[in-house]
Order: C-alpha cells, then structure tokens, then sequence
C-alpha cells in the first residue's frame, strides 16, 4: 500500500471527485486546492509531477465517475446509441434519439481535440492554488452571467410558450432536439475552459446551453450525456498509468476511491437532474464566490 496516500484519503478524493465533477463547482479545482488546505505535502509534490502516482489515482476515479454517470442514463444510451447505428444503415437521422446523438458526437469531438492539445499545458501552467482559486470566483461569475442572459431572454422574447419553470418566472423557448449541430459544437467547444482548474464542465457546459436558449433541465441533462464519454474517454487514454508504474502502489486505494466516486457520482446526477427541474444555478454561483474569494485572499 501507498504510504504516501492512505484509504482515508482516498476516500475523500472518492467522494469529492463524485461530487464536484457534477455539481457546477470545478473537480479539478477542489482537487488541487484540498491538499493545500488539509497539509498533504506529499499528494502537492504529486501534483507538480508528471505521471505520479497521484495522477494514476485520478484516472481511476474518473472512469468511475463516468461509470456512474452511464449507469444512471443507461436507458437514454442503449436508446441513443442504437439509434445512431441505425442511421448509419439507413444514412437519415428520422427520431430524437438518433438527432441527440449525433448531437452529442458533435459536441464530443472538438472537446477531445483539445484536451489531447491542451490539458499538460494548462496543468502545468494553472493546478496552482491561488490560481484555482482564482478560476473558481470566474467560475461564479460565469454561472451568474449565465443566469442573467437568460432571464434576460426571455423577458425580451414576450413569454413564448413551454414549460414553465416553477423557481422563477422563466419558460422554455428552446427544447434540446431544436440545437443546431453547429450549437452543439459551440458548447462542446466551451468545455476546454474547464481545463483551467476552477472552471467547472458542468457549469460552463449548462451556462452555453442556456445561451442557446435551453431551459434548465435540458441544459443539464445535454449536460452530463455529453461529459460521460469524454470523462471515460480521457480516463481510458490514461489508463496505461494507472496500470503502470506510477499506479503500482496505489492500487486498493483505485478501488476504494473508486466505489466511492461511483456511488457518490451516480447520487449527484440523480439530485441534480431533479434539482434543474425547478431551480438555477444561483446556490453554486454563490459557493463559488464565496469560497473562491477566501481562498483568494489565504493563498495570495
């Protein structure tokens, strides 16, 4: 066993990862912030070092995360992926399920480019602590002005008719299977910023739905369909370093952390696809802020 990363902290890593990788507050942001703050010297050497045993630990908590995430719409895939292939027999997209898959490929696709491009670089530049604490206040802010344009929106477009939103006054202009594929780029696109420790995916993915005239509960939901993939694709890209190495004394902490980050990711989705039913992104916007802003001021 790892002495340098016990089962404790595995299981906070578990539990956190599962969280904050769904709720629109930075995963990447609140793993490299928590070491500083708890003492763990030696997972912060960990960070700053390339294929650590730390980063062979987190492969193994993102495709649980994924694996979670898959269980959870696991009727939404077999129905979308059997519509995909279907019409690439038939070459025509005829149903909504084949529409949102293409829809979701779409939006995949730039976001992997650019991960593969970009994500050493922007760790090695940004997985700082004031640096993410930094990005998680922009994150905050991101989510307000996310908010506000829609609102705004929809008071200029006269209360067009959908379905009503209960925690405001807000109404639906746009349904998920209206995005254009050009749109659906544009918000897979918004997911390289999450790449900056601090920016969440899931925020900054919802608050380019919503832009784009989504409600809610369709941004989230579009949401979480299109990070399973990409988080299990990139999780799978590195699996050589868990299996590797770098993984080989962190093993049953993979596991530990693992069970948790799936139970805890799965918990989360199901919450927060209820939570986007009836209310917004103001409650993580204030966390953001809030929290962003004191450890602004620890870590300057």
């Amino acid at each position: 066993m790892h002495q340098q990363l016990s089962l404790l902290q595995a299981i906070i890593f578990g539990i956190l990862q599962g969280l904050t990788e769904l709720f629109p507050i930075s995963s990447l942001g609140h793993s490299v912030i928590l070491p500083h703050l708890m003492g763990w010297n030696s997972i912060i050497r960990a960070q700053n070092t390339k294929n650590s045993y730390f980063l062979a630990f987190l492969v193994g908590l993102h495709v649980a995360t994924a694996l979670g995430m898959f269980i959870y719409f696991r009727k939404d895939w077999f129905k979308i992926i059997k519509a995909v292939l279907t019409s690439l027999q038939t070459r025509s997209i005829d149903t909504p399920d084949a529409r949102l898959g293409w829809l979701l490929i779409v939006a995949t696709i730039p976001a992997g480019l650019m991960g593969l491009i970009f994500e050493n670089l922007f760790r090695q530049l940004f997985a700082k602590p004031l640096a993410a604490s930094i990005f998680l206040f922009i994150n905050g802010l991101i989510l307000v002005a996310g908010e506000q344009f829609r609102q705004r929106s929809e008071l200029s477009s006269g209360g067009h008719s959908g379905r009503t939103n209960p925690y405001s006054t807000e109404t639906t202009v746009r349904r998920l299977d209206d995005l254009e594929y050009k749109e659906a780029g544009i918000i897979g696109v918004a997911q390289v910023f999450a790449l900056l420790a601090g920016i969440s995916r899931s925020g900054i993915t919802m608050v380019a739905g919503l832009v784009r005239g989504l409600d809610h509960e369709d941004a989230a939901r579009f949401s979480f369909l299109m990070a399973t993939p990409i988080i299990l694709a990139a999780g799978l890209y590195k699996l050589p370093l868990l299996l590797g190495h770098a993984g080989s004394g962190v093993r049953v902490q993979v596991v530990i952390g693992s069970i948790f980050a799936l139970v805890t990711s799965y918990l989360s989705v199901r919450f927060l696809t209820r939570y986007f039913q009836t209310k917004n992104l103001y409650p993580f916007a204030a966390y953001c802020l809030a929290l962003g802003s004191l450890l602004i001021i620890k870590f300057a």
